[in-house]
């Protein structure tokens, strides 16, 4: 999903898939999973290219169409960003097929801006559409550290369950029975692990800390994901599209469990 043409700060994340692709067949690892399958031999793992978005307000129709046709197809979509703006048209697809979908969503942000500078499509308001369209029955947001008043209200608005920051652990992170899509933002993790991101939040999670949330999700139904909004512009040594990779492959893993 190489867009970002709804992002609020810095552009950069539409060149991000090139940069997951490249780490995640690098020869520096292996295709091994923490759950014990692996790439190809395992998990089928098949890259159906970048969609060609045209940066204008018909991607999201062709991001909507592509998810539906997977689905169809008895596929389960990861979608890899771009910026978070994806998830809406993702999410739309999604409740066709699973009207009760839950979501769990990494974040340092909430996303729940009804608009931001004018645009309610921002990638700082996808959850805002998300919850208005009743697109899923529950949304939790671990990782949050940047709850300001609009997003409180909007919060309580939507009943949404927040886990912050503040005294983490993986076990605040609720049980989500059924089926749960994932939606990761790379500022959901520390700066000191995911470098490449155009809004730095330090006192996020490390890459264990979401590990370990994904293993909450043992009695759930992965059935989709995303992984969005690296910046390669402002990476390190590509340590965040690395970062970006191992969670692409451990939630292929998770959705090749549940398919």
């Amino acid at each position: 999903m190489p867009t970002d043409r709804n992002s609020s700060f810095l552009r950069g994340p539409a060149k991000a898939p090139a940069h997951i692709r490249a780490a995640l067949h690098s020869d520096m690892g292996n295709p091994a999973t923490e759950l014990g399958g692996e790439l190809e031999s395992d998990i089928a793992l098949h890259d159906a290219g970048d969609l060609p978005l045209a940066e204008c307000a018909g991607d999201d129709a062709l991001i909507e169409q592509a998810v539906s046709r997977a689905l169809a197809a008895g596929q389960a979509p990861l979608l890899l960003g771009g910026d978070h703006s994806i998830t809406l048209p993702s999410l739309r697809a999604f409740a066709r097929t699973y009207p009760r979908l839950s979501i769990l969503h990494i974040d340092a942000h909430p996303d729940l801006y009804h608009e931001l500078l004018g645009n309610p499509r921002s990638h700082a308001s996808p959850f805002a559409r998300i919850m208005e369209e009743r697109l899923a029955q529950r949304l939790v947001q671990v990782g949050i550290r940047t709850l300001n008043a609009h997003q409180r209200q909007q919060v309580a608005r939507f009943g949404v369950e927040v886990v912050p920051m503040r005294g983490f652990t993986p076990h605040h992170v609720p049980k989500l029975p059924g089926a749960v899509y994932i939606s990761v933002d790379l500022d959901g993790l520390d700066p000191a692990f995911a470098p490449g991101v155009s809004h730095h939040e330090p006192g996020g999670l490390s890459v264990r800390e979401v590990m370990d949330v994904f293993a909450r999700l043992a009695d759930s139904q992965v059935v989709g994901a995303d992984v969005v909004e690296l910046n390669p512009d402002r990476d390190l040594n590509g340590m965040t599209a690395v970062v970006a990779a191992k969670l692409a492959k451990e939630l292929a893993a998770l959705l090749a469990r549940d398919s």
